[in-house]
């Protein structure tokens, strides 16, 4: 593979990964942060008011999706990466500043939420960025791959990381230091996510895909100005045109994939922690491998994606999680603590299935897309989904009375959302192989001639040349 798109393929695993790993941390410190920042007089609604500032960072996403694919779509994937890179760490970091409840009162939670605003806003845009960028840049060959890095194994990577700081900061903070100010430390370490924009800066080359796209639309604007300007893809066009179908299958794919993932990768820190009960080093050990379990699945569910389709991957590992998922959370909760060996066992099964399900969505939501709309319509259907999806861990605390009813919960969540997913993506067309052949481009009277052929299953230029 070239040098250019291998720097576009780190950095929109990098990316990812660092975007997942800042938001991680308040999933490793929900415990202190619940005590120091949101005090209640349960352990259960302490965690549900964590649990709901990490919701409402999620459910700014859609909103940082939508300003920031909208430029992403105008003025290049690049520019906005370096940008919302840099926010998420400047915003990650601010939360270990923030002043305690018993320092400032009330104000401390409300200044903790605003952080988490931004920052969600920024998250939106990361992922209008990292999960188009890689998939434009790369071969055909490799965009199911790309898929699994991603979107899956970037996720996983960013959960090591995180596990990885935690056991260095659990190490020099034991026991109440974490607590007064261990966690802080935590948020610091979301400063290295910040860095990686200057490698995008000084690094990566622009989309391939989307220069080319440019140059079309300059030739057009100089040719005809007035065609341009009526057939110019815009956002309403997404929400509202005839693309609106395409947006809300894509949602609901996402929002099942979403919760797959916050109910089971998200939760297990917490699951561990509260309702098992595991010693914090052991505890971190079984995150950290399990993060890794998930980037080998990740990229092999991606890559098999790519030989048999995204449709049969999502909907074959979706069945099997139907039944799997909620077993394994229930027989992870009985599991004796200090069986270090059995609860890895466990959480490693959990994580790997639930993060393979989902790694070909990414490659799937941008091959519903034009380029022109790609940012946009991946970014916004991503985002909202997700947003869906992380809600559910506030609602399985919210409606478990004690600690010991949160694995039934959990259960009976994931059984809902695989439904969800298993019949958004019954409904969806196969797609491998319709990302924009570069000699057609996204051209607004292109735009649905690649979404119909995608429906109709016939394999476009583009995945005939992928073939060989």
């Amino acid at each position: 593979m070239p040098k250019a798109p291998l720097a576009a393929a780190f950095a929109s695993v990098a990316g990812w990964a660092f975007d997942l790993f800042d938001l991680f941390l308040l999933l490793y410190v929900a415990g202190p942060v619940g005590r120091q920042i949101f005090p209640a007089h349960s352990e259960t609604l302490s965690l549900a008011a964590v649990f709901a500032s990490f919701a409402v960072s999620v459910l700014m996403r859609p909103a940082g999706a939508a300003v920031f694919g909208e430029l992403a779509d105008r003025k290049g994937r690049k520019a906005i990466m370096v940008t919302v890179l840099a926010g998420v760490g400047l915003s990650t970091a601010a939360m270990g500043l923030v002043p305690t409840y018993a320092t400032i009162g009330v104000v401390a939670p409300i200044i903790f939420i605003v952080l988490r605003i931004i920052q969600g806003l920024f998250v939106g845009g990361v992922t209008a960025t990292t999960h188009t960028l890689g998939i434009e840049s790369v071969a055909p060959r490799w965009r199911g791959l790309m898929s699994g890095l991603v979107g899956g194994g970037g996720a996983g990577l960013g959960a090591a990381m995180a596990s990885i700081v935690f056991l260095v900061v659990s190490t020099f903070f034991a026991g109440d230091a974490f607590d007064e100010l261990g966690w802080r430390f935590m948020f610091f370490s979301g400063l290295l996510g910040a860095l990686l924009s200057l490698f995008v800066l000084r690094k990566v080359e622009e989309s391939p895909l989307w220069l080319a796209e440019q140059a079309r639309a300059k030739t057009r604007a100089h040719t005809n100005p007035t065609a341009n300007n009526t057939k110019r893809t815009r956002f309403r066009d997404l929400v509202a045109g005839r693309y609106r179908k395409i947006l809300l299958i894509n949602i609901a794919v996402t929002a099942g994939a979403g919760a797959q993932y916050y109910l089971t990768s998200g939760f297990l820190p917490t699951l561990l922690d509260s309702t098992i009960e595991m010693p914090a080093s052991s505890r971190g050990t079984v995150l950290l491998v399990s993060s890794l379990v998930v980037v080998l699945s990740a990229t092999a569910a991606g890559e098999l994606s790519e030989r048999i389709g995204r449709r049969k991957t999502m909907l074959g590992l979706g069945a099997i999680n139907l039944v799997a998922l909620p077993l394994i959370t229930l027989t992870l909760a009985k599991t004796n603590p200090t069986s270090t060996g059995a609860v890895m066992l466990w959480a490693c099964l959990l994580a790997m299935l639930a993060n393979a399900a989902y790694a070909p969505v990414m490659a799937f939501l941008n091959e519903r897309y034009p380029t022109a709309l790609r940012s946009r319509g991946t970014a916004v259907s991503w985002n909202t989904g997700f947003m869906l999806g992380g809600l559910t861990p506030t609602f399985v605390n919210l409606l478990s009375p004690t600690i010991d009813d949160v694995p039934g919960r959990l259960a009976i969540f994931l059984i809902g959302a695989l439904i969800v997913f298993l019949v958004a993506v019954s409904s969806s067309p196969e797609t491998r192989g319709n990302l924009d052949h570069p000699a057609l481009g996204a051209q607004p009277g292109n735009a649905g001639e690649a979404v119909s052929t995608a429906g109709e299953g016939r394999p476009s230029p583009d995945h005939r040349r992928s073939l060989h």
